[in-house]
């Protein structure tokens, strides 16, 4: 068991500039998956379902079994929800294409969330469009100018 001295000693150290290996590695491999994963939806998955997607990023456990990959669909929810649809059949070819290319011990088990991040940044900038008055160089207020006599008085 450590003493309060000790563990005190441990929590005012600095943080590291650099992350540690495995997480590094992590994100290496989160980027390798999005790249193969986003090429083979691209070029490779021929289902009708699967329209419009873009991946946007992924998340990898530290063991490196699982990855969740979220995806970006353009249209409306219905469309959405089919394209997710999609995917999560097509999960085990993906799964099957990023083995393929990518040589790790295990082969993370896929799923599929949706992205609402564009979704959500749309809404907000509509938002702030409302809420927030317009700016153009008419509505601008201008500096008042003194009059000269004005000047003469200071």
């Amino acid at each position: 068991m450590r003493s309060q001295a000790e563990l005190g000693s441990e929590i005012e150290q600095p943080i590291p500039l650099q992350l540690p290996m495995s997480t590094r590695r992590a994100q290496k491999a989160a980027e390798a998956i999005r790249e193969v994963v986003s090429m083979a939806i691209l070029a490779e998955l021929k289902d009708p379902r699967i329209q419009d997607v873009t991946v946007t990023y992924v998340e990898v456990s530290s063991d490196l079994r699982y990855a969740k990959i979220h995806v970006s669909v353009m249209g409306d929810e219905t469309h959405q929800k089919l394209s997710l649809r999609g995917l999560q059949s097509a999960a085990g070819f993906l799964q099957a294409k990023v083995a393929e290319r990518i040589d790790l011990r295990y082969t993370p088990r896929i799923t599929f969330l949706l992205d609402q991040g564009v979704k959500r940044s749309i809404e907000i900038s509509e938002i702030l469009q409302r809420v927030l008055p317009k700016s153009s160089g008419a509505d601008e207020p201008q500096p008042e100018s003194l009059p000269p006599d004005a000047a003469a008085d200071k």
